[in-house]
């Protein structure tokens, strides 16, 4: 198994492009946040209970098992990303009651223009998606971007 900087620079070597890096700081995190969204959106059957006045769903269970595979990889990094999908949470609970569309369908819309803007930039870049190579990537690519925060915060990841 890879460790964390190898996936780092495995994901770095396909987004050299400045084009590129650029779109991937708005598409990776819009892709992430429509994710959250779209599996927020499938009805849990469980018992409902209240955790920080959101009720429990689906997302919440997927972010868990999502920060363990964050923990297998790097205990700081995983610290941010439980923080960026907490945040992920919170927006789409409001997105749920300000946005007139049901969550799915905003989530879907959001989630095909980001993928859009991905493949553009990948274009650009002149390469193909990390993904076509390891399905992983898909996990890496946020990551990937909050480590540049944790470098200019100065924070070992």
């Amino acid at each position: 198994m890879r460790n964390i900087q190898e996936w780092l620079d495995a994901y770095g070597e396909s987004h050299q492009n400045p084009t590129n890096k650029a779109v991937h700081w708005i598409c990776v995190p819009a892709i992430f946040i429509s994710i959250v969204g779209l599996i927020w959106s499938i009805p849990f059957p469980f018992i409902k209970l209240d955790l920080i006045g959101l009720p429990i769903n689906w997302a919440m269970m997927v972010l868990a098992l999502v920060f363990i595979y964050y923990m297998s990889l790097s205990f700081r990094l995983s610290i941010g990303m439980l923080l960026w999908g907490v945040f992920c949470l919170w927006l789409c609970g409001v997105m749920e009651t300000a946005i007139p569309l049901p969550l799915w369908a905003t989530s879907l819309i959001i989630f095909t223009v980001a993928w859009i803007g991905q493949f553009w930039g990948h274009k650009v870049e002149g390469k193909k998606p990390s993904l076509f190579e390891d399905i992983q990537f898909l996990m890496i690519g946020p990551a990937w971007l909050m480590h540049f925060i944790y470098k200019k915060l100065g924070i070992g990841y």
